[in-house]
């Protein structure tokens, strides 16, 4: 398990999990992909083996059918922003001869190549 609340990881996945405490189990799905795969254990162990058999199962069976596993994603998104940051990207990316959305992209580019260790 990650640093974060109920995020499982393996090869380049997420599971997102919950703890039943009625059922006295922990419940959960792979995040990002095509498909509703789920998981479960009554333990945090259980629970890690049967979220790595289930992404493991899926990747298999995708490649079986000749099917694309992640969820595509159309690239584009809107962030609300306060209005002095955007005036101050605005200004670097005239500063810089280019458009404020490839300021964006590098700035989350460069995030992401940071964060990449924690998926």
């Amino acid at each position: 398990m990650g640093q974060n609340k109920n995020i499982l990881k393996h090869n380049g996945y997420i599971g997102e999990f919950e703890i039943d405490l009625v059922h006295n189990m922990m419940t959960g799905h792979i995040a990002g992909i095509n498909d509703v795969v789920t998981f479960s254990g009554k333990t945090v162990k259980e629970l890690q083996k049967a979220f790595e058999s289930s992404v493991d199962d899926y990747l298999e069976t995708c490649k079986a059918l000749g099917e694309d596993p992640e969820k595509p994603y159309s690239g584009k998104f809107n962030v609300r922003i306060p209005s002095d940051l955007h005036r101050i990207l605005a200004l670097v990316a005239k500063t810089q001869g280019t458009s404020l959305n490839d300021v964006v992209v590098k700035a989350l580019t460069k995030e992401a190549n940071r964060k990449k260790k924690y998926v």
